[in-house]
């Protein structure tokens, strides 16, 4: 067990082997212990439904069987992590991406099948769903970022170029969406162009607290609970994005410093959104856990 002398990363892994799924057990063990990536996938595809799309509470806001376009965004993120984001995987999750599309081409954040099943309050089930770039952006991205090619992404890329490039006041989780998608947007100049705008977008309106010492003084974003801020590092999850681009140095190394220090006595970090359920807010913070724990070392900082 972990003693007063206890590194971050062994502070965190008690808290994983203590409070998580399995699929964030095998997650934290593949990228920080040299775990097999097969039992990731493994993991994984308990969440698989017969359509091509995960549901079963994959993301933990949403609960059920039913397939849904952010708990397959989830799934393609976990195997973007062991590099299995390709092939007939990818095939089938477009088939899903397909069906589940609007009349543009692109996702709702949440399908009307969800009714009757639990879901976070602040998560409004309707009839008929809008195309939101804050569902369809960090797909699209990734899969280009992953050279997957497949019919379902030219209509689903210009709905992303659109929604991006006509932005004017925004919240934080469409923000990160955009950049999601701008990071692996395949034309990087019009990318870079989109991403300096959203940059200036950002600063102007006080959508990154850029010193935590004054967090109080920063805007929280319309319908998140007071906790809920944003910081750099969530906007530039590696040093590799083009929203590192947005924030100095010193501004970048504060933001780390404060992420780095929100480790709880647990050994995990706490999740900001507002609580509905207590598995869901005991199955989110092994998530918000290997996020941290991931962006950390992406920038560097030692873990132990």
């Amino acid at each position: 067990m972990a003693g007063t002398g206890a590194t971050p990363l062994s502070r965190a892994e008690q808290f994983i082997w203590l409070t998580a799924r399995v699929l964030e057990q095998r997650r934290f063990a593949h990228r920080f212990l040299g775990g097999d990536p097969e039992a990731v996938e493994t993991a994984l595809a308990a969440y698989l439904n017969e359509d091509g799309g995960y549901g079963h509470g994959l993301e933990p806001d949403l609960r059920g069987p039913v397939s849904q376009p952010l708990h397959t965004a989830h799934a393609l993120s976990v195997l973007d992590s062991i590099g299995r984001c390709d092939g007939l995987r990818a095939d089938r999750i477009c088939r899903f991406l397909t069906e589940a599309s609007t009349r543009e081409g692109a996702l709702p954040a949440l399908l009307p099948a969800q009714r009757g099943y639990p879901a976070a309050p602040f998560l409004a089930i309707v009839d008929a769903p809008p195309a939101e770039l804050l569902a369809t952006g960090p797909v699209v991205g990734l899969l280009h970022r992953n050279e997957v090619w497949h019919a379902w992404l030219f209509r689903a890329t210009d709905f992303c170029w659109s929604a991006v490039e006509s932005l004017e006041q925004s919240h934080p989780c469409e923000i990160e969406a955009a950049v999601a998608f701008l990071d692996g947007a395949p034309d990087r100049a019009r990318a870079e162009a989109a991403a300096d705008r959203l940059g200036r977008l950002v600063r102007d309106q006080r959508l990154a607290v850029l010193d935590p010492s004054r967090r109080a003084e920063y805007p929280v974003a319309e319908g998140c609970p007071p906790a809920e801020h944003r910081f750099p590092h969530d906007y530039a999850r590696t040093p590799r994005s083009l929203a590192r681009q947005w924030f100095t140095d010193e501004e970048l190394e504060r933001s780390l410093d404060h992420l780095a220090a929100e480790q709880l006595d647990d050994g995990g970090w706490p999740v900001s959104r507002r609580p509905w359920a207590p598995g869901t807010a005991l199955e989110g913070r092994p998530l918000v856990t290997l996020r941290a724990l991931e962006t950390l070392r992406s920038y560097g900082r030692a873990l132990g």
